[in-house]
């Protein structure tokens, strides 16, 4: 979640037709900027580029501003948009959606008492010695507030957006019929996977009760563990619209970027640490690589892990593929490269030679961390660039369109956003190290 920049802030609309209108109002709007920019060409003597108008600057911020005005299932299509399809999108369109990440705006305070009376009765606020009516962040589905209760507990809060839960699906249908109806995507992307994991996703982050539960299972897995803290859901103040939570102090991940190496790699080590943890002892991971879901406490110098909306459990079978995989990629063996990928469901029969020989390059080149004896260094390395140039040619070039599991899509989410951040923060990582003993 991201600190809101407005205190005051702006109404989420509510109903399915206010919703509608607005959508279709930004469809409006996309299409006559795109009516002006082909007249202007053609005044000019030029031949009018129409996708090139769609995805001007222009449009991206009208399109990016009413999303998050929107917030819920409307935002959420633009985050995954922006990072499932930012590769094939102009920088500067897929700069501007990719604001959404972190660019929420909270509810101004007349609609939060409302959301706050019809969850918990209009004399909720005599359960608080202290309630801060201004948000700590705001996000997609819901925005935090810290309060302190009558028994001098401590709370993070999270607010769900009114409306957000009944309008999903028509959310997702609606924003999937203005992106192919006005251009706002290249052809080549097929956005209909996205749409209906974005319904799934949505439905399970909306269900607060069940994050509840997902964070008590994480909280008493890892509570021994001093390397990571978790909040511990109140269960008297939680609902299925309000997840109540141990406030536990912090700072963003961003700010280590000023510590020492030893730090930064410790914490970044920490984090891989525990995906493997996930993928092959807990067998279900939190699959939403947003940097705003981890944080650090500096007093007890250890990672804080936030948001467990977005929790999936793993097949069996898609656990034992990845440990062949992985382990195929840390010895550098391709055939046993090609017989996991086989069976976790890269590719079928029908895969052309060319795209196959191109896939299993990628997988390769990206298991290069598991072959780095020693350690990685991710600041002296693109590989997050190359794979991306290759994962751009394997799909616009060779037009590979197989679909892997989505389990699958979930897991190169979360190691991706990982390669990125040890990037980020420089990071010196023994991956190899971290992932030997599952292997």
């Amino acid at each position: 979640m991201s600190k809101p920049d407005q205190d005051n802030g702006v109404a989420v609309p509510k109903g399915r037709l206010n919703r509608l209108a607005r959508l279709g109002s930004v469809a409006t709007d996309v299409g006559l900027n795109v009516l002006s920019g082909s007249i202007s060409a053609l005044a000019s003597g030029d031949r009018p580029d129409l996708r090139a108008i769609a995805l001007s600057p222009r449009n991206a911020h009208k399109l990016a501003g009413e999303l998050a005005r929107m917030r819920g299932a409307a935002m959420k299509v633009g985050q995954l948009i922006s990072m499932d399809a930012g590769d094939l999108l102009p920088p500067e369109f897929a700069e501007v959606l990719a604001r959404l990440r972190a660019d929420a705006r909270p509810m101004p305070p007349k609609q939060l008492k409302q959301v706050l009376n019809a969850a918990w009765g209009e004399r909720w606020l005599s359960r608080f010695k202290r309630f801060d009516p201004r948000p700590l962040a705001a996000a997609s589905i819901g925005q935090v507030h810290r309060a302190v209760t009558r028994d001098g507990r401590d709370l993070a809060i999270k607010v769900q957006f009114p409306g957000v839960a009944e309008s999903i699906d028509s959310d997702v249908d609606n924003l999937g019929a203005l992106t192919a109806a006005s251009g706002l995507l290249p052809r080549q992307v097929d956005i209909k996977p996205l749409l209906a994991e974005a319904k799934l996703q949505l439905h399970e982050e909306a269900d607060y009760l069940a994050e509840a539960g997902h964070l008590a299972r994480f909280h008493d897995w890892l509570e021994a563990d001093e390397r990571y803290r978790l909040p511990r859901p109140d269960a008297e103040l939680s609902g299925r619209t309000i997840l109540a939570m141990d406030y536990i102090d912090s700072v963003p991940l961003e700010a280590l970027e000023a510590e020492r190496q030893g730090v930064r790699d410790r914490i970044v080590g920490d984090l891989f640490a525990l995906l493997f943890r996930e993928l092959f002892e807990l067998g279900a991971i939190q699959s939403d690589p947003n940097l705003a879901n981890y944080r650090y406490d500096p007093e007890r110098a250890c990672l804080v892990l936030l948001d467990f909306g977005a929790v999936r459990s793993l097949p069996e079978g898609l656990v034992a593929g990845y440990r062949a995989l992985l382990r195929a990629g840390a010895e550098a063996d391709a055939g046993a490269l090609r017989a996991a990928a086989s069976q976790i469901g890269y590719f079928d029969a029908e895969t052309p030679s060319d795209q196959l020989e191109l896939l299993l390059k990628i997988m390769m080149a990206a298991a290069a961390p598991l072959r780095a004896e020693g350690g990685f260094d991710f600041a002296a390395s693109d590989l997050a660039g190359e794979l991306r140039d290759d994962g751009m040619r394997l799909g616009l070039e060779l037009g590979y369109r197989h679909l892997p599991p989505i389990d699958a899509l979930y897991l190169h989410r979360k190691f991706g956003g990982l390669y990125l951040l040890a990037r980020r923060l420089r990071a010196r990582v023994d991956i190899a190290a971290l992932a030997r003993p599952y292997l």
